[in-house]
């Protein structure tokens, strides 16, 4: 009985390891100088981001081979630093937080085109999967502590009806612009 689990735990053990190959790596965000970010218009600019966020992002950084990356955001961390208009974004008239808890955001694949990163997936937002590509541009560095840093820069404009935001809120329907430009600043490090 001894060696049947000790065969088990290792073969557990080696199972977990076995995705990750001899280039891969995982990145790791810095997160207080990441951001998840966007902008919408009405009669002005409202800019806006998500304080609470998980990245997963693995794989060869210099081939892209087994690369993957998966966004988790809370919806109800949304920030426009105005409270009132906050709390009336994660109401059941723009994003349904209670309802809608989650914003995901899951590769399907990536690639580099023109001197860019291309990261194909799926946004399942607001209970609608959609599929899209965001372009990120690349920089490498070093940090002030004088740590490799990479730093992943990518912007979309999405149209917010195609995942049904604000379409059961009156004043959306009369004076907010339906484009809404994502952007996404990475920055951390691949171990």
């Amino acid at each position: 009985m001894r060696r049947v689990l000790s065969t088990l735990l290792i073969a557990v053990s080696l199972s977990a390891f076995a995705p990750l190959r001899a280039g891969d790596k995982t990145f790791t965000p810095d997160t207080i100088h990441s951001r998840i970010g966007f902008t919408a218009k009405t009669l002005f600019k409202v800019e806006g981001s998500f304080s609470k966020y998980t990245a997963a992002i693995s794989g060869d950084p210099d081939t892209l081979e087994n690369a993957k990356v998966t966004f988790t955001i809370e919806t109800a961390s949304i920030n426009t630093e105005n409270g009132s208009r906050d709390n009336h974004l994660r109401s059941a008239d723009f994003f349904d937080a209670a309802k809608y808890p989650a914003i995901t955001f899951t590769s399907k694949s990536i690639w580099k085109q023109d001197g860019h990163l291309m990261v194909g997936g799926t946004l399942d937002m607001h209970g609608v999967k959609k599929d899209l590509v965001i372009p990120f541009d690349q920089t490498f560095g070093q940090n002030g502590a004088g740590n490799d840093t990479w730093s992943y820069e990518g912007e979309l404009k999405i149209n917010r009806d195609d995942w049904g935001v604000g379409g059961a809120d009156i004043v959306a329907k009369i004076g907010l612009k339906k484009e809404v430009a994502l952007d996404i600043q990475l920055v951390g490090f691949w171990h």
